[in-house]
């Protein structure tokens, strides 16, 4: 599915309708260092093995992309839910 690059939609910010950049969420590096991760590692050392079943096989075939408006006039970031499918394009 292709998405326009600019979308004219609702600016909480600036209380307004005014035209918004489009670009795809991209997850960031997890940091290692966090306390979850640190006590997950520490949960599968030694005896016992794995706290949760390890997951093998996923259900879903596709995700739901998540879109991020970045309003023209003030900056402000609106994240956008988006619908199912498997690959998003934005058009140039």
């Amino acid at each position: 599915m292709k998405v326009p690059k600019t979308v004219n939609t609702y600016c909480p910010k600036c209380g307004k309708h005014t035209g918004h950049s489009v670009s795809l969420y991209r997850a960031g590096r997890p940091r290692a260092l966090s306390a979850g991760a640190i006590r997950h590692e520490k949960e599968l050392r030694g005896y016992g093995g794995q706290k949760f079943p390890e997951l093998k096989r996923t259900a879903k075939t596709t995700k739901k992309q998540l879109l991020m408006l970045k309003c023209r006039t003030c900056g402000n970031t609106v994240e956008r839910l988006g619908i199912r499918l498997r690959k998003l394009e934005i058009a140039t």
